[in-house]
């Protein structure tokens, strides 16, 4: 089966799980998934699993980019700030989608690897840095969604702060090798914060600070069905 073949089944399945914001939908579409994995992998691309990329990072499964960017809301006016840039897939997506994001990674050569992804799907409104997310973009804020792409163990504070009135955070919580629930929160005027329990979830952990070139854990072998 032809890799644009496996997309439009990708996308169909997509469909019948639930996912019906055909904004979100066609976002998907138009970015080639193929780009951001590891070569190894090319072929399991479009199936519905995660699949690791380097530093021992994973690329989430297309429902969960699905379901988490359905739950953003994101418009055509948004500023959009992203934690754990990873392949930089997110990314691609939300990019179609806002007006700006923003996204920030902890390991600069994958940061480096997704930027020229995004060079070459000349994808002009994103702006990356490495650094560590937990602490967000404060020189930016505030930020009307906001998406965590790593599970906190609690949502970091300075996201809370950096969120714009009426906007809309997504993050996995939970301890890394323990139950992990993707959390929608909405802030309200008064500052409070409305939670919604979207899907169990599986994540890696969100870690603070930044990391030099190179380090990391190693590529794990290719995933087998």
């Amino acid at each position: 089966m032809s890799l644009h073949a496996r997309k439009i089944r990708m996308i169909m399945n997509l469909r019948r799980a639930g996912l019906t914001d055909t904004n979100v939908l066609n976002a998907i579409e138009r970015i080639p998934r193929e780009l951001f994995v590891l070569d190894s992998f090319h072929d399991q691309a479009y199936e519905d699993q995660a699949l690791p990329i380097s530093h021992g990072q994973t690329i989430s499964q297309p429902q969960i980019v699905a379901q988490m960017t359905e739950a953003l809301d994101v418009k055509k006016t948004h500023k959009v700030l992203e934690i754990g840039t990873g392949s930089g897939y997110q990314a691609a997506v939300l990019s179609k989608l806002c007006r700006r994001l923003y996204t920030i990674e902890r390991y600069k050569s994958l940061l480096a690897e997704a930027e020229q992804r995004f060079h070459h799907l000349r994808l002009h409104n994103i702006t990356s840095r490495c650094s560590d997310g937990s602490c967000g973009w404060r020189e930016q804020a505030p930020f009307d969604r906001i998406i965590v792409t790593a599970a906190a163990a609690e949502v970091p504070e300075a996201l809370v702060e950096q969120l714009a009135v009426g906007g809309i955070l997504v993050i996995p919580v939970g301890p890394e090798r323990g139950d992990q629930m993707l959390v929608k929160l909405t802030k309200a005027e008064d500052g409070s914060l409305t939670a919604k329990m979207i899907a169990d979830v599986r994540f890696v952990p969100l870690v603070g600070g930044a990391l030099p070139e190179g380090e990391g854990r190693p590529v794990p072998r290719r995933m087998e069905n």
